[in-house]
């Protein structure tokens, strides 16, 4: 596992050298990818999202797809579809875009819900099925998705069904005045490289995901986690509470993270740390929460404050 602890820390200096200042964000990109889970990247225009998806894929020397959505993108051109050869006389598959290892979903809630409605299976399955053949997707496999959330117009909004089945929805958030002067000095100097060389091998990736689910997580910990979906699901503020699909979410999240921290074994940190961007946005408030003006994040760290954290000896 060590040998790998340096690999982990050699892919966060490598996407550093693109993404300045966002050690946190990288480090949450790493843990669902290792965890085996998509992620949501909801931002301002202009912050990197893409960027991030880009050097994600180009430091862990894997196949990369960005699909651009727009309202007449269709669910062929995500899955594939099958052509009439008219040589043989047969009918053959012809890949969508989706069959790579990392997807960029880029501005999702552009497309229609149909068109949404084609990654279900292969971001829930790892496979995709056209004219009732099914087609395993490549390993390792994960779906970034980016959507703006001040642009309304022309935008659909992602059903919750497409929600659940992202493992965490983050934030790269504007840099730091000192990491936006970084980034300006490397472009004067012309340093900026939007090409990055790998560090790690897709088998290497591979290895990490089947070392992280024997990570250790202690049933008092699994306990914990139950408890604090079930308070989703019972606090007076909440129309619709995390799904039992949330909690094993939370459960392998867990485990990434004390991966990437180094540790064999999980601590109720690397739980705390991972509620709001794995349970935030499968939640929603109820209308006298809306009206209140509150916030999903506050109420999660509120149940967090309710529910009492194991104590180790």
């Amino acid at each position: 596992m060590m040998d790998y602890q340096e690999k982990i820390d050699i892919m966060i200096q490598n996407i550093e050298k693109l993404i300045v200042g966002k050690r946190e964000a990288i480090k949450h990109t790493l843990i669902t990818l290792l965890a085996g889970g998509h992620l949501l990247l909801e931002d301002v225009p202009g912050v990197g999202k893409t960027t991030l998806a880009k050097a994600l894929a180009q430091t862990i020397d894997c196949g990369f797809t960005r699909i651009q959505f727009t309202p007449d993108t269709l669910p062929g051109d995500v899955t594939g579809l099958s052509i009439y050869n008219m040589q043989t006389g047969k009918f053959e598959y012809s890949k969508g875009a989706i069959m790579n290892n990392i997807i960029l979903a880029d501005e999702i809630n552009r497309t229609s819900p149909k068109t949404q409605a084609s990654l279900l299976e292969a971001m829930e399955e790892k496979q995709v099925t056209v004219d009732g053949v099914t087609y395993p997707l490549s390993k390792p496999f994960m779906v970034i998705a980016t959507q703006n959330p001040v642009d309304y117009l022309g935008t659909y909004n992602l059903p919750e069904a497409q929600l659940d089945r992202f493992m965490m929805k983050i934030s790269i958030g504007y840099p730091e005045i000192s990491d936006e002067q970084v980034m300006a000095d490397r472009f004067i100097n012309k340093q900026y490289n939007s090409q990055l060389e790998a560090v790690v091998s897709k088998e290497d990736v591979m290895i990490m995901q089947e070392e992280v689910e024997e990570v250790k997580v202690h049933q008092d910990l699994i306990n914990y986690i139950t408890k604090l979906v079930q308070q989703t699901r019972k606090d007076n503020n909440i129309t619709l509470g995390a799904s039992p699909r949330a909690t094993l979410a939370l459960i392998r999240a867990a485990q990434a993270r004390a991966y990437v921290e180094g540790r064999k074994y999980c601590i109720p940190d690397d739980i705390i740390g991972l509620v709001v961007p794995v349970l935030a946005h499968r939640i929603i408030l109820s209308p006298e929460a809306r009206l209140g003006q509150s916030k999903v994040d506050r109420i999660l760290k509120d149940i967090i404050v309710k529910i009492p954290v194991p104590i180790f000896k």
